[in-house]
């Protein structure tokens, strides 16, 4: 079997396995950071979200597939590590709605990364609030919405600008 090409097929699967290796192995430690840091400025709740940046790094520059194996990869093994069982369910809870709403918005080129991030933390937030609202059977629980949707497009902002950033610095490298 010949040894891939820079150009073949082959070569950019093997890339692009790679680098999802690296991204989720970022993304986890980013997990452990804010596991083990505590950023939630004392609401409940609250997260920076540092480990989405390898989920939109890999929106953007894998595509949708890997984005998604990084982002259910991390969340797992995070689950198991650090967070527990409940902690990955709400976790992934939050991470499909926002992964799906984030890749819709992407599709129709009208959004900045800025944006799809922002809407990214803030359903990343309101998954984690139904399946919170589904576990205690109480509506009550949705009296927290404007916290979490506050700051869910403040982290997605700032995330979404770090993404830019080095979204920018990375294309460089991958031209």
């Amino acid at each position: 079997m010949p040894y891939p090409t820079k150009h073949s097929a082959a070569a950019e699967r093997t890339r692009k396995l790679a680098t999802s290796a690296i991204l989720a192995s970022l993304g986890l430690i980013f997990s452990y950071i804010e596991a083990i840091l505590p950023f939630s400025f004392g609401i409940p709740g609250i997260k920076l979200g540092i480990a989405n940046l390898v989920v939109i790094i890999a929106l953007y520059t894998l595509g949708r597939s890997y984005a998604l194996s990084i982002n259910v990869i991390r969340i797992l093994v995070a689950g198991l590590l650090f967070n527990g069982l409940f902690g990955a369910m709400y976790s992934l809870a939050g991470a499909l709605l926002s992964f799906a709403v984030m890749l819709l918005l992407k599709k129709t080129n009208r959004f900045s990364i800025v944006g799809v991030s922002m809407a990214g933390g803030v359903t990343h937030n309101v998954g984690q609030l139904l399946i919170a609202a589904a576990m205690i059977s109480n509506l009550k629980i949705f009296f927290y919405f404007p916290v979490l949707l506050f700051s869910g497009m403040i982290t997605g902002i700032l995330i979404g600008i770090i993404s830019h950033f080095i979204l920018r610095r990375l294309r460089r490298f991958m031209q």
